[in-house]
């Protein structure tokens, strides 16, 4: 990555900090770049680190006893990974593998302790962080207990859409159909007609294999709450 493009600059937990506190941040950044299918840690881990996504794709799963995988969410730029362990001071329980190339900035245990005792600002933007994902679990559960298949699908869209930060609502769905369709306990065949509907709704157009235009993001949230 480029030495002026700095990670600190797309991520949450560190925009409320001033440009020059940002460069100080930036000194203590440890890059890590990973292939497609390369998994960047896997369960019982020792990983005292805070990943920041500056390009690419992660998933993160849950292995079952089994080897079941139950995939948790997807991560991508900007996005933050590890600050659950961070936090807790526990090994992490479960996989993070590369979808695609990727590439991350890195923070080990010692030098992010340092820097939110200098800057408090991070940890209240890391608590807001851990926050905002607790509401988006939330409505996950809401939808994915129902038997609407209609409302699972319309909250993993929102989903992606919040994860935009405000930029225009067009979305990339982040991992093949049939991943997705595991992940919202309905089949490939059903997601697409979902889609389809949604579509024919004027809620959402479907741009492609993978790329979906919001339409009616107040429709959309009405429908990812069932009755």
């Amino acid at each position: 990555m480029a030495k002026g493009d700095l990670c600190v600059t797309r991520v949450p937990i560190f925009q409320g900090l001033t440009h020059q506190q940002q460069l100080h941040v930036a000194e203590f950044i440890r890059p890590l770049s990973v292939r497609r299918g390369e998994p960047v840690y896997t369960p019982g881990d020792s990983v005292s680190r805070l990943l920041v996504v500056h390009s690419g794709q992660l998933k993160v799963s849950h292995l079952a006893a089994n080897g079941q995988e139950q995939v948790l969410r997807t991560v991508t730029e900007g996005d933050v990974v590890g600050e659950r362990a961070f936090l807790s001071g526990h090994r992490p329980n479960d996989l993070l593998l590369a979808l695609e190339d990727s590439q991350m900035c890195v923070f080990n245990h010692a030098d992010l302790s340092n820097l939110i005792r200098d800057y408090p600002e991070i940890s209240q933007q890391m608590l807001q962080t851990l926050s905002d994902r607790l509401a988006s679990v939330e409505r996950q559960l809401v939808a994915i207990t129902s038997s609407d298949v209609t409302a699972r699908v319309a909250a993993y869209l929102l989903d992606l859409t919040s994860a935009g930060r405000g930029r225009i609502p067009t979305v990339r769905l982040p991992m093949a159909k049939k991943e997705i369709a595991t992940y919202l306990g309905t089949t490939p065949e059903t997601l697409s007609r979902r889609l389809a509907e949604l579509s024919a709704s004027g809620t959402i157009q479907l741009q492609g294999r993978r790329d979906v235009l919001v339409l009616d993001l107040d429709a959309l949230e009405r429908l990812a709450m069932p009755q």
